[in-house]
């Protein structure tokens, strides 16, 4: 508040006592001086709030607004948050995203998307396992598996036993050739020989992976950007 305001809220008798060199004159300087701190933080307060215009040292704080302050666990107090304060604020501007899709793995997979930047998150269901999941990390996230089981473990749902996993599940063996008889030694082929193309084209671009069926980019709330879940898979209720 600025000192000609503050004189204008003063009876007239003070008002007319605080003229230059005055002691009450200094008494108005000194609280305009105190007042501009507070006012300063005043006129930009949503910016507090703001998962993207925070302070670094504020969002952890807001982890806790959205119910991922797991992510942010540590052992002390000073110690070093476990991911970089932009995976933070990535997470504070979806929390009402994953808040919704809890218990669920569209919500899981994108938790974890957005802790780690790493994509890749393979979800199993052993049949012969009920209420068992198993969670196969990608290498490129295998050194933070601390963090991921933290994760894993706020969002599963409370009657499902979990396991991480580091690494992807290997590929089953290709079934050998049903015809052992090799190339080129079967009968040959009745009719005159098809006509070879008198040009044959050359390497093309590799193709472009299509999205999947039902999963589109769509743009999300904050920076980071997050697959839409299926529509064929609504939210279900967490336990």
């Amino acid at each position: 508040m600025r000192r000609a305001a503050i004189e204008r809220l003063l009876p007239a008798a003070y008002q007319r006592a605080a003229g230059p060199g005055s002691v009450l004159g200094a008494l108005l300087d000194v609280m305009e001086a105190l007042h501009a701190p507070d006012e300063a933080v005043l006129a930009d307060v949503d910016a507090l709030f703001g998962p993207y215009r925070t302070p670094d040292g504020f969002v952890a704080y807001l982890t806790r607004w959205v119910a991922m302050d797991h992510v942010v666990a540590a052992p002390r107090a000073d110690a070093p948050l476990p991911l970089p304060a932009g995976r933070l604020r990535d997470l504070v501007a979806h929390g009402a995203l994953l808040a919704r899709w809890r218990g669920t793995p569209y919500g899981m997979r994108t938790a974890l998307e957005l802790a780690t930047g790493v994509t890749g998150f393979v979800l199993d269901e052993p049949p012969e396992r009920p209420f068992h999941l198993v969670v196969r990390v990608p290498p490129a996230a295998a050194d933070r598996l601390a963090l991921v089981t933290r994760i894993v473990e706020a969002e599963k749902p409370a009657a499902v036993t979990v396991e991480v996993v580091a690494g992807a599940p290997a590929d089953p063996p290709s079934d050998p050739p049903s015809d052992p008889t090799p190339p080129g030694t079967g009968p040959p082929p009745e009719g005159p020989p098809e006509p070879v193309p008198a040009h044959t084209p050359g390497p093309t671009e590799p193709d472009v992976a299509e999205p999947a069926a039902g999963v589109a980019a769509v743009r999300a709330v904050g920076r980071a950007h997050v697959p839409a879940p299926l529509p064929h898979d609504p939210p279900e209720e967490p336990s």
